[in-house]
């Protein structure tokens, strides 16, 4: 199994914001896509790569998910950035791409919504949202 680095959210933020070719990849479901809400990378010019690892409402893993992947980044140099709602799935992909010869995959620490807090609600002690960096809703 390969080892990939935790990085927290503004770390991957600053990497894609830098000059340096690099990629934040969201491998959470349409669903949480178009509910929960995703990353916004307009300010560095960019955008997160939308791919989900496993499908809903199933849960399976996307057989075509490396393909897809290798498909929009063909760049086995470019830094990838996983991210999921609290950094399990993301993780798991990033294994995928690592296995395929990508040489900079992260995991981003926490995902875009991290774990429950006290009232069972994400989003408030850690990951993206937490962290007060850009994201939107549909």
């Amino acid at each position: 199994m390969t080892d990939i680095p935790d990085v927290r959210p503004k770390t991957a933020f600053d990497a894609v914001a830098d000059a340096s070719p690099a990629l934040v990849v969201d491998v959470r479901t349409r669903a949480e896509w178009a509910y929960v809400g995703i990353v916004d990378l307009s300010a560095a010019g960019t955008q997160p790569v939308l791919i989900e690892w496993q499908t809903f409402p199933d849960m399976t893993v996307d057989p075509g998910f490396g393909d897809a992947l290798a498909h929009a980044c063909p760049d086995k140099e470019t830094a990838l950035y996983f991210l999921c709602r609290s950094g399990a799935r993301s993780l798991s992909a990033a294994r995928e791409m690592a296995a395929r010869g990508y040489t900079k995959v992260f995991n981003i620490a926490d995902g875009f919504e991290g774990p429950p807090d006290d009232r069972g609600h994400r989003g408030n002690l850690a990951g993206w949202k937490a962290e007060g960096l850009p994201w939107r809703q549909s």
